[in-house]
């Protein structure tokens, strides 16, 4: 799957541009909806990611984009769902995440991508 983080704010996968935080799962690609997670903005000073989510938990592996400098917040109870579930988990910088992704076959990327912080 073609993915990279274009600039701050900019992610352009498969030849499309978003602007927003998005959600792949299965290689179909989604605005992320962080409402959710926004009332618990005030203990992590970003909102973070959290199970209230619709998180792609569908696949064997999840990869979390951090953002261009790393700095979404994921939660602890999603670290945990991941677990329960057998899910591996990966999270880092969302550029690495577009590296590490674009080596995957579509049908297997299963992520969430943070494109700003």
């Amino acid at each position: 799957m073609q993915l990279e983080l274009i600039d701050f704010g900019v992610i352009e996968i498969e030849g499309q541009r978003y602007e927003h935080d998005v959600v792949i799962e299965a290689g179909a690609v989604r605005k992320r909806r962080k409402g959710p997670s926004k009332p618990f903005r005030d203990d992590f000073d970003h909102t973070p990611l959290s199970v209230l989510e619709d998180i792609p938990w569908s696949g064997d592996r999840l990869v979390i984009g951090t953002g261009t400098a790393g700095r979404l917040p994921v939660m602890d109870e999603v670290v945990a769902e991941a677990a329960r579930r057998g899910t591996q988990l990966t999270i880092l910088p969302t550029a690495e995440a577009c590296q590490l992704l674009a080596a995957r076959p579509a049908e297997r990327v299963f992520a969430i991508l943070h494109v700003t912080c």
